[in-house]
């Protein structure tokens, strides 16, 4: 299943419509759907690194308006709704590890970092920060720094290195999230062992 979705909404890229699907599917993978945004992003900035920027504003937005509506999923439908589509995508056991040990210190920890790499997946995250009722303009202000930095970080890069980045990126377009998920998590379990084990950062 994972395999077919990424194959469809990579074909996205080369439609007239691109950038709608784009707005789309930033949106819905913040609450319902498995494949992150940057499947779709990476090909139509890689192939028109002028418009990178524009697209990069469209994904953050569409991505935090995304988070928003997880968020009340959260707040609002989790038994309903939410736990159904966690279970559907097999992260129903992943939500409940972390909801178990994690207060709104590490939620908000974890926005961060799942904005930034999707560490953990932004969806499990979005629905998190409403089950435990994280304040709504620190999640709305969060979504927009974390998530935006990943997009325009991007798009910046390809408009300074645009041949050897879209050299690199087309043959391995899970190369930058790889690598700054590797770097976040870092920084995570740096703050971790700096906290202690009752930490904010205890999960």
């Amino acid at each position: 299943m994972f395999r077919a979705l990424y194959d469809w909404t990579l074909s996205l890229a080369t439609r007239k419509s691109a950038e709608v699907w784009l707005a789309v599917i930033a949106f819905i993978e913040s609450s319902i759907f498995l494949i992150p945004a940057d499947v779709l992003y990476f090909p139509m900035a890689l192939a028109s690194p002028h418009r990178a920027y524009r697209l990069a504003l469209t994904a953050t937005i569409a991505s935090t308006l995304g988070g928003v509506a997880g968020y009340f999923l959260g707040l609002y439908a989790f038994q309903l709704i939410a736990a159904p589509v966690l279970e559907f995508y097999g992260r129903l056991d992943d939500f409940e590890t972390i909801r178990r040990c994690a207060g709104r210190e590490t939620t908000m920890v974890l926005l961060v970092t799942s904005g930034l790499a999707h560490l953990p997946p932004i969806k499990i995250v979005t629905i998190l920060s409403g089950v435990v009722q994280v304040g709504i303009a620190f999640f709305i202000l969060t979504c927009i720094l974390a998530r935006g930095a990943r997009f325009f970080a991007l798009a910046y890069a390809l408009r300074r290195w645009g041949t050897r980045i879209k050299d690199i990126l087309g043959e391995h377009p899970w190369a930058f999230p790889v690598f700054v998920a590797f770097v976040v998590a870092g920084l995570y379990l740096g703050l971790k062992l700096m906290t202690g084990s009752h930490g904010p950062l205890a999960c």
